[in-house]
């Protein structure tokens, strides 16, 4: 994938080397050049002076062709601001932003940007809602140790069972949404096709569920 890191703080340069270790195409934006010797040598992707909502910044970063965009700067206006340039203008599939102010926060997740909170987890929580994108992040709980994931039920599940799906002690069914409605279903309620499914699972135990939930 194509990602830029807009901000190269702690979380910033964090993410952005596990990102590339991984091969990713990473990108990474920051004014203060500074800042990307905390990339160290083993980091293969690229840096950009600049402002992180600077379009001409953001071009050089590649954002034309980018899959992800990630806003990680200590402030919260420059990540809203930047994360709304990518989302709006350059059309980003999927922009994630790092928002202080908690009222902020709900406020830029109802318009489709997920955010994080700035915790010493932050680049760990990142790293997962860019690499699990079958499943959608609503919430994490704790020091993000447990997720609470939304994810579409594969065909092949319809006429199993609820208990199927739960691994005791890292992922558990909590509620079932069809028809456009949610209800919170027994270990024996049975799955149909076309329907959604809310699950709580371990940090850890993401990548199992994303092999069970796999087409």
């Amino acid at each position: 994938m194509k990602i830029i890191v807009a901000g190269c703080g702690r979380v910033g340069a964090a993410l952005a080397k596990k990102l590339s270790l991984e091969e990713h195409d990473v990108s990474v934006v920051d004014k203060n050049t500074d800042t990307f010797e905390r990339l160290g040598k083993s980091f293969r992707g690229t840096t950009v002076k600049g402002m992180v909502f600077d379009g001409e910044a953001l071009l050089k970063a590649g954002i034309e062709k980018c899959d992800v965009f990630v806003s990680v700067t200590s402030g919260d206006n420059s990540n809203v601001v930047s994360a709304t340039i990518a989302k709006d203008i350059y059309k980003v599939p999927r922009v994630i932003a790092r928002i202080y102010d908690p009222r902020r926060a709900e406020i830029y997740r109802r318009f489709g940007i997920p955010t994080v909170a700035s915790v010493s987890w932050a680049s760990n929580e990142i790293h997962t809602m860019i690499t699990h994108t079958s499943a959608i992040r609503d919430a994490s709980l704790g020091d993000g140790e447990v997720q609470i994931t939304r994810s579409e039920i594969p065909s092949r599940f319809a006429g199993h069972s609820v208990s199927e799906l739960n691994v005791p002690g890292e992922i558990m069914v909590v509620a079932i949404i069809r028809g456009g409605k949610a209800f919170i279903p027994t270990s024996e309620a049975v799955f149909q096709e076309n329907e959604q499914v809310e699950t709580a699972v371990l940090t850890t135990s993401l990548p199992r569920l994303k092999n069970m939930l796999t087409p």
